[in-house]
């Protein structure tokens, strides 16, 4: 089996090597192909993944490149995971948005749809040589931020061999097994919503519902992602959120606390990243590994411990460390492999992933609308499962939030400005027509290099 990773110059890449090599031998893995058109990147976290590789899997061929085409070359899978424009397009994206008022995050909202402009484009180049070059009914997994909207227009524009993924939710699950003492995998959960925008309907413990467990006890606010969210709030819904909907129920606090920060989400990323990748860029890679290691952990170590602390004033304090030995949850190269083990007939478990919303298992959508949701593998196919009690205020938000993404679809694939505005004030965190007005002037001028031009 031959797995391609499009964008394996990013400094996650050795968290991706680590899973994939982890699990080779029993999946039936014999080619891996890290590729990313940045060669400086490609050079420093790509060499650092095939050094994990081969310490892991030593007889599976990994492989560098910079050519798209010898990457996807009869792969059975392609995993999507690109930055268009690089850190520094992020900051921009998020500074026009804060400099309105309206938050800037590039996931979901105003900055988000500004980096899905860039995203779809090259995705769209991307699953036209998946479609020439990879394997007869070869999957697409696709880690692209923002999720949602890239999920949802690659699906519109006929790739239908592309699923969304994205590990926010299983790892919020592994992390309630860490705090309960659960092993891997024992909690069984049902997820629906959108991407950054999903909740879980239960989480059950050997065939328990633990989840009024979970939103009344202090120690889950504490170690885990409810640290974002008020515990009365929770407390009176009795459903877990994803960890995304925090600037959704605190929009105006996100706003503020980013705004006093020294620097945005996006901005310490850049400076982080460019400083690592400085530092690195002087080591041999292939022969002084454990210094390029020791150069990496500091700088991720970084990242880590200042996620959403701009956005909601909660610093995360511990040291941080790569053992590429211990096991994990696999983040979101994990959630692709779960796909391939179930539909090669390996594992039955569930799997949240973006797909279309198949027999209307969320029913107040559409069959064509993507969304993110737990699943089963049924005769090889992705099949969403049937959600049933959706709370009133919940269907609201969802309803709205897809509304935008049907119209973001529109705009980025007819680079249509008026579908544009009209996407933008209908989400949540915008929510005004003529701030949405603006906001898609300023985004078409800084991404015209990328969309070309729009009408």
């Amino acid at each position: 089996m031959k797995l391609a990773v499009i964008g394996g110059g990013g400094v996650r890449s050795m968290f991706l090597a680590k899973s994939i090599a982890g699990r080779a031998e029993k999946m039936g893995i014999t080619e891996l192909v890290f590729m990313d058109n940045n060669e400086q990147k490609l050079n420093i976290y790509g060499k650092m993944a095939r050094e994990v590789s081969r310490r892991l899997c030593p007889f599976m061929d990994f492989v560098l490149t910079t050519d798209p085409i010898e990457a996807i070359k009869d792969a059975d899978y392609v995993i999507t995971t690109i930055r268009a424009g690089g850190d520094r397009m992020r900051c921009r994206d998020e500074r026009i948005a804060l400099n309105m008022g309206i938050l800037g995050q590039e996931t979901t909202g105003a900055a988000g749809f500004s980096f899905a402009m860039r995203s779809i484009p090259a995705l769209k180049e991307y699953c036209e040589l998946v479609k020439k070059y990879a394997k007869p009914g070869a999957m697409v997994f696709n880690f692209t931020n923002p999720a949602g909207v890239v999920s949802q227009t690659l699906r519109d524009m006929g790739y239908d061999f592309t699923y969304g993924i994205c590990d926010a939710p299983s790892g919020m699950l592994r992390r309630f097994e860490e705090l309960y003492g659960y092993p891997e995998n024992h909690l069984d959960a049902l997820c629906y919503g959108l991407n950054h925008l999903s909740f879980f309907e239960y989480i059950n413990a050997d065939g328990v519902d633990i989840t009024s467990k979970i939103v009344s006890d202090d120690e889950a606010y504490k170690n885990t992602d409810l640290r974002y969210f008020d515990k009365e709030f929770l407390m009176r819904k009795q459903y877990v959120p994803n960890e995304y909907m925090y600037y959704f129920y605190n929009r105006e606090k996100a706003v503020e606390n980013i705004l006093k920060a020294p620097r945005t989400r996006g901005e310490q990323i850049a400076d982080i990243n460019e400083k690592m990748t400085e530092e690195l860029s002087h080591i041999d890679i292939e022969n002084n590994f454990e210094k390029a290691l020791e150069i990496f952990e500091y700088y991720y170590g970084l990242r880590e411990n200042s996620y959403m602390a701009s956005e909601t004033g909660n610093k995360r304090e511990s040291k941080w460390h790569f053992d590429m030995y211990a096991p994990d949850d696999g983040g979101y190269a994990g959630v692709a492999l779960g796909i391939i083990d179930a539909k090669n007939g390996k594992s039955d478990k569930k799997i949240i992933a973006c797909v279309p919303n198949t027999n209307n298992a969320i029913d107040f959508l559409s069959d064509t609308d993507t969304v993110e949701i737990s699943c089963e593998i049924i005769d090889g196919k992705v099949t969403p499962i049937k959600i049933n009690n959706v709370p009133f205020e919940n269907r609201e938000i969802i309803t709205r939030v897809k509304a935008y993404e049907r119209l973001a679809s529109k705009a980025i694939i007819n680079c249509d400005r008026e579908s544009a505005a009209d996407c933008l004030y209908l989400h949540p965190l915008v929510a005004s027509y003529s701030l949405a007005e603006k906001l898609v002037d300023q985004y078409i001028e800084l991404n015209k290099e990328f969309t070309g031009e729009w009408k």
